[in-house]
């Protein structure tokens, strides 16, 4: 499995090079896209995020000051905005509560102790809980979603209604912990799913995972 995984990576690296992602140009803004990209693309994410730089809103302090109804106001172009404000109220409240509103002081703690603390936060899901760990904490910890699930499911490795932590388990058995690693494949497969393995019509024969239009062995 782990020459599988290997395999898969180094394909799709050579295919697309580094995609340096996360984007953000802070841990806190890289935070705070991890939650505003529920549900929606990043093009919203990335308008809402404009809106809060525009506002002077974009850090901790700002946002724990600010009114929930400003606070979606701004962040409205990412869709589900009421909810979403809820949800970073909250992640903001935590940070003020346990880091004096800095991200970057998570970085001293165990990554499963730090996941179990951003997964008691309400609206914060196993990947949004990882994407902020990896992304903007730095932790080995690799994120899963739909396009992961998608791709690797297609290649036979994991039945896509698999477990999250089935999936997760796979990457940091054969491939880790290596922050950097899980950080450029995660981007990697997202790459490769909005081009190629899409949820309909997917364009295999392209894909530089396929030989002749198959899968992988």
């Amino acid at each position: 499995m782990k020459e599988k995984l290997q395999s898969i990576y180094t394909r799709l690296f050579d295919s697309f090079g580094p995609q340096h992602w996360w984007p953000g140009e802070t841990p806190f803004e890289i935070a705070v896209g991890a939650v505003l990209t529920q549900n929606t693309n990043w093009g919203n994410v990335e308008k809402a995020i404009i809106n809060l730089k525009e506002a002077n809103a974009l850090c901790p302090v700002a946002m724990d000051r600010m009114s929930e109804p400003r606070l979606a106001e701004l962040i409205r172009p990412s869709g589900y905005y009421n909810v979403k404000a809820v949800r970073l109220k909250a992640l903001i409240s935590f940070l003020m509560r346990n880091y004096q509103g800095n991200i970057e002081r998570m970085k001293n703690g165990d990554a499963q102790t730090l996941r179990e603390k951003l997964l008691g936060i309400n609206g914060i899901g196993q990947e949004t809980a990882d994407s902020i760990l990896l992304y903007a904490v730095g932790k080995p910890v690799f994120v899963i979603d739909a396009y992961t699930k998608r791709m690797l499911s297609r290649h036979g490795i994991l039945s896509e209604d698999s477990a999250y932590e089935d999936f997760q388990r796979l990457f940091h058995t054969h491939m880790g912990p290596d922050t950097e690693l899980y950080n450029e494949y995660h981007a990697l497969i997202v790459r490769t799913g909005k081009i190629f393995c899409r949820p309909n019509n997917p364009l295999c024969d392209s894909c530089p995972l396929s030989e002749n239009g198959k899968a992988i062995n």
